[in-house]
This record gives C-alpha cells, sequence and structure tokens, in this order.
C-alpha cells in the first residue's frame, strides 16, 4: 500500500489539540478593519474551532484516519 499524503495547504491551515479538536485562523481579519468594532477584532485572534459537519472531511486532508 502506497502511503498516505497529508495535504499540503490543510497542514498548514488547521492544528490538531492535545484532546484531539482541530482547531484554525478564523476568517475577516486582513483588511477593512475600521468599521469592525474592537470588541469583534479581539474575538477574531482566537482560534476556532472545526464544526462537528466538517470534521470527517478535515480530517481525510490531514490524513487522520
Amino acid at each position: 500500500m502506497p502511503k498516505v499524503k497529508t495535504n499540503s495547504s490543510a497542514k498548514k491551515r488547521f492544528k490538531v489539540t492535545g484532546t484531539g479538536k482541530i482547531t484554525h485562523q478564523k476568517s475577516f481579519k486582513r483588511h477593512i478593519l475600521t468599521k469592525k468594532t474592537k470588541k469583534r477584532k479581539r474575538a477574531l485572534r482566537k482560534d476556532g474551532e472545526v464544526h462537528e459537519s466538517n470534521m470527517r472531511f478535515v480530517k481525510r486532508l490531514l490524513a487522520l484516519r
């Protein structure tokens, strides 16, 4: 059997925590920041968690099966 390759773009975007959850950086924090509130920008700093409905797909990209 050949080795299963990890998707290169996915390994840069997702991180697996110690408990097995998969985190990602939140979007909408690159530009057009003047109209966004401080509270909203502060919340966007924190990592988001991959939703249960997308978990199977992301795990396949990261070869975690």
